[in-house]
């Protein structure tokens, strides 16, 4: 059997009974939107990576309570979100300046990767205007694809909640980005 052909459920009880592969394929599945769920509330790639590895050790820990008639990818990224909150809070103790990442390279021109890394800078800037329960909701409807129902699950709140902070959130990075797309145009 494939395991494209295997359910998330299934990967879980298996990694529950011990099978470590089964648990590679679920974090394989699942790490891009671990990272990137840790990196909007860490704001830096290099923590979220460490905060989605924190996040990914305490899942295999705890893969025995695990309930296999819930989605599994809510029930991760619950403890993902906690771990890099818990990273957030520890580093708050030694706090350092990120480096700047360098231009994009590749066949655009330098033109538009200047303008590509100003987007995402003010995006970025955008994005911590917002709350963080805002901040994940947003993120994870908008770029991560979840449901806002399953947002809701990793978040602790009310389904009508998590509508109305991706409503709040869109609302505000419009606002804020504004001004950008007014001086590209």
């Amino acid at each position: 059997m494939r395991t494209t052909d295997v359910t998330d459920a299934e990967l879980a009880a298996r990694a529950a009974g011990g099978d470590g592969d089964a648990f590679g394929e679920l974090v394989v599945r699942h790490a891009p939107a671990a990272r990137r769920a840790a990196t909007v509330v860490l704001s830096s790639d290099a923590d979220a990576d460490d905060a989605a590895q924190d996040g990914f050790l305490a899942a295999w820990r705890s893969i025995d309570r695990y309930d296999g008639n819930r989605p599994f990818r809510p029930w991760l990224m619950r403890i993902v979100v906690n771990a890099a909150r818990d990273f957030r809070r520890r580093r708050a103790v030694r706090q350092t300046d990120e480096l700047s990442p360098g231009l994009a390279s590749g066949a655009a021109g330098p033109e538009r990767s200047a303008e590509r890394l100003l987007l995402r800078e003010r995006l970025v800037e955008a994005l911590r205007l917002l709350p963080e329960r805002q901040r994940l909701a947003v993120t994870m409807f908008d770029a991560e694809g979840f449901a806002h129902a399953e947002i809701a699950e990793v978040l602790g709140v009310p389904e009508g909640t998590v509508r109305s902070d991706v409503f709040h959130a869109r609302r505000t990075l419009r606002g804020a980005l504004a001004p950008f797309y007014e001086e590209m145009k």
